[in-house]
C-alpha cells in the first residue's frame, strides 16, 4: 500500500508539471493543424503505443460488456469532450488563459461528487472557496482581463474549456469507481483509443483533412503531446486516480495555470495584465479555499448493501 501510495504521488507530479506543458504545445500545434485531427492522431499515437506495452506486460482487454461500455464513455468523456474542449478554445484563447480556465476543475469535482450517494458533502468553506474561483474567471472574461486576446470567441473558448472540464470530471469519477478491475495501462490505453477514434472520425466528417497542415515546429508539439502529454501524463493521471482522492487528484489545478501561464509568456509572448494577474491569484486563492475546506468535510455514509437496497 505504502509503494503505491508513493507511485501514486509520483504520477501526481508527473501530472503537475508535463500537462502544464501542454498548453503551450497544443497552442504551437493549431497554428497550422485543425483541432479535431491533432486530438484524433495525439490520442490514437499514444492509444497504440500504451497499447502495445500493456500487452506486452501481460494486461487483458476486458471481457465485461458494462466494463467496456464504461472505456467508452471515459475515452470520450475525457479525450472527445474534455481534452477537445481545450484544443478546440486554443485556436483563440491563449495558452496561460487555457490553463486558468482550467483551473476550474477542483470546483467541478466538488459538485459531482456532491451529487454522489456516497459523495462528499459541501461545506460552508468550499462553497465560499467556488463561488471566489468563478469569481476570478468571470474577471479574465473581460476586456481587461484578457487584453488583446478578448472577442466574442474569446468567450465562447472559455465557455467550451468549462463544459469540457465537466465532462473531464465525471469521466475521471467514474472511471475511479468503474473501471477498478482493468489495469491502467489497458485502461488509458482504451480510453485514448476510443476518444481518439471519435474525435478523428468526427474531424473527417467535418472536413477538415484538406486543412490539416504541419510544420517542423508544429509536427514537434504534436510528437510532444503524443509521448509526453498522452502516453506518459495521461496514464499517470489514470494511475494517480486510482490510489488518490479525486478531490487530491484535483490539485493538479494549482500547478498547470503557473506552469502554463510563465512558459506562455516566455515563449510566445502572451500578454499579462495587471488584471489577469489578480484574477489568476483569485482563482488560486478559491482553489485553496476548497482544498483546505475537504477535511471538515463529512461523507455520506452509506454502505453498497444499502445503496442496493435503494436502488431496488
Amino acid at each position: 500500500m505504502k509503494h503505491d501510495r508513493a507511485l501514486a504521488y509520483a504520477a501526481f507530479a508527473v501530472v503537475c508539471i508535463v500537462w502544464g506543458t501542454t498548453y503551450l504545445a497544443i497552442r504551437i500545434a493549431v497554428t497550422t493543424m485543425t483541432p479535431f485531427l491533432l486530438t484524433g492522431a495525439r490520442f490514437l499515437f499514444g492509444g497504440i503505443v500504451l497499447f502495445i506495452v500493456a500487452k506486452l506486460h501481460g494486461d487483458a482487454i476486458p471481457r465485461d460488456r458494462r466494463v467496456l461500455g464504461d472505456v467508452v464513455l471515459c475515452g470520450v468523456l475525457m479525450v472527445a469532450i474534455g481534452n477537445l474542449s481545450v484544443v478546440w478554445a486554443e485556436q483563440w484563447v491563449p495558452s496561460g488563459f487555457a490553463a486558468l480556465f482550467v483551473g476550474t476543475a477542483p470546483f467541478w469535482v466538488t459538485l459531482i461528487e456532491l451529487l454522489r450517494r456516497s459523495g462528499e458533502r459541501l461545506e460552508l468553506r468550499r462553497g465560499i472557496g467556488m463561488l471566489i474561483g468563478f469569481l476570478g474567471v468571470a474577471l479574465l472574461v473581460t476586456p481587461r482581463g484578457a487584453g488583446s486576446a478578448f472577442d466574442s470567441r474569446f468567450v465562447i473558448g472559455a465557455i467550451a474549456i468549462q463544459l469540457g472540464c465537466i465532462a473531464w470530471q465525471y469521466g475521471t469519477v467514474r472511471g475511479k469507481y468503474s473501471l477498478g478491475s482493468v489495469p491502467p495501462l489497458m485502461s488509458s490505453a482504451l480510453q485514448m483509443l476510443t476518444g481518439g477514434i471519435v474525435v478523428t472520425l468526427t474531424g473527417v466528417g467535418l472536413g477538415e483533412l484538406p486543412h490539416f497542415h504541419s510544420t517542423p515546429r508544429t509536427f514537434a508539439a504534436l510528437a510532444y503531446l503524443s509521448l509526453f502529454g498522452s502516453v506518459l501524463a495521461y496514464t499517470s493521471y489514470v494511475y494517480a486516480a486510482r490510489h488518490l482522492r479525486t478531490t487530491t487528484l484535483s490539485l493538479y489545478a494549482y500547478v498547470n495555470p503557473v506552469v502554463a501561464v510563465i512558459l506562455g509568456w516566455l515563449v510566445l509572448h502572451e500578454q499579462l495584465t495587471w488584471v489577469s494577474i489578480t484574477a489568476m491569484i483569485v482563482i488560486l486563492g478559491g482553489v485553496a479555499m476548497v482544498q483546505s475546506g475537504r477535511g471538515a468535510t463529512k461523507k455520506v455514509t452509506v454502505s453498497r448493501e444499502a445503496a442496493v437496497e435503494k436502488a431496488a
